[in-house]
């Protein structure tokens, strides 16, 4: 993937990076939101198991971070959460 030279551009002007550490910059940012609904679900229930919360916890915490996710996913119910990591 190119990240679009526009784009670039504007990042080395807003932040003095250079145009290859813009360019890696926008690929990291990318590569970090391009995580299936899916995947990121089983991945956050995963993580969030592990320090010691409960589903219903978990659940609502997984449930909350989707809200805020660039591009936002729908609004799923702990029983839909529940489904993507249990199948």
């Amino acid at each position: 993937m190119t990240p679009d030279a526009h784009l670039v551009a504007h990042l080395v002007g807003s932040t003095g990076l250079t145009a290859l550490e813009a360019a890696r910059v926008i690929e990291d940012v990318v590569a970090f939101h391009a995580e299936s609904l899916e995947v990121y679900v089983r991945r956050r229930h995963a993580e969030l198991r592990l320090t010691g919360l409960h589903n219903p916890e978990v659940f609502a915490t997984v449930a909350s971070e989707l809200e805020h996710r660039v591009v936002a996913a729908p609004r799923l119910s702990p029983r839909q959460l529940r489904r993507i990591v249990h199948g």
